[in-house]
């Protein structure tokens, strides 16, 4: 059997799965939220609150791991740890908790995990397309050549901003977007995957359970981005999180990753995108 963690900013998550004929297959999936990225300071230090949280949470992946007879196993750690000045502070207790070795991989090797695991499961394999990962603390784009790691995301956006972002918003993403150079990115079919795009993929489709295979390939437009973006930001915190896709706190974040993957779109010059359920884990088990 083989195991894929990814120790994100906004939840640890956990695939098990078989590679059996060719395919693998996934019969197991966890996922640990804990804000790993809400704990760092000014100064990029986390906090011991949220290195508790984060061995909490491994405790539980653990749990897990130790009901199957796990042959091969991979677990990385993504944008807080890679920051984080403290980070080997806090992979070092993880591994105890763990059992295993955890690797910080780049944001370049992150792109590439993550288009990995979503072609594998379209037909055309070959064809090239943009697969964005919007996580909670950075934003991968790969179309299979070229690369980018962003330093931002939901979760990293809501601390800076609130629940609904105002005003400045627009202008943060101006000067921000200043800095990139997304043309090699611009005007393709592009998949977007992570928690954001799920609960997006969700809320547009009105899914009252997640459905994987309801949801893989899924299409949504902008202007639905658009529609979903108003009907959240009318609501109060408590039926945020209340509603399908949004629970364990999503809600809180939710608004703030919507923002984003609008402007994504905006800025690649695309009025549609699809969903899929894939990525970094499924991009390790592949691997």
């Amino acid at each position: 059997m083989l195991a894929a963690i990814d120790l994100g900013s906004n939840s640890f998550r956990l695939y098990i799965g078989k590679y059996e004929n060719g395919v693998i297959h996934v019969f197991k999936s966890v996922r640990e939220p804990n804000r790993l990225a809400a704990g760092l300071d000014d100064n990029g230090r986390l906090s011991e609150k949220s290195m508790q949280s984060g061995l909490k949470a491994l405790h539980k992946l653990r749990g897990v791991l130790d009901q199957y007879p796990i042959t091969r196993i991979r677990a990385v750690a993504t944008s807080t740890l890679r920051v984080a000045i403290n980070a080997q502070d806090f992979l070092h207790e993880a591994e105890k908790v763990l059992g295993y070795p955890i690797e910080v991989i780049s944001g370049e090797e992150e792109g590439r995990l993550i288009y990995l695991g979503v072609i594998y499961a379209l037909a055309s394999a070959d064809e090239e397309r943009l697969v964005i990962d919007v996580g909670g603390g950075s934003t991968e784009l790969s179309n299979g050549k070229n690369f980018l790691s962003v330093p931002t995301g939901a979760l990293a956006l809501y601390e800076q901003m609130g629940a609904i972002p105002g005003p400045e918003y627009k202008k943060w993403a101006k000067d921000f977007f200043r800095e990139l150079n997304l043309k090699p990115f611009a005007k393709r079919d592009s998949y977007f995957v992570g928690g954001t795009a799920v609960a997006l993929g969700m809320l547009a489709k009105e899914m009252q359970n997640f459905d994987a295979n309801a949801l893989e390939g899924q299409t949504i437009f902008v202007a639905d981005i658009e529609r979903i973006i108003i009907h959240l930001s009318n609501l109060s915190k408590e039926l945020r999180n209340s509603m399908p896709g949004l629970e364990q706190g999503r809600g809180d974040v939710i608004i703030c990753g919507l923002y984003w993957i609008r402007s994504l779109c905006e800025k690649l010059k695309i009025d549609s995108i699809k969903i899929s359920t894939l990525g970094l884990r499924f991009g390790l088990l592949c691997d």
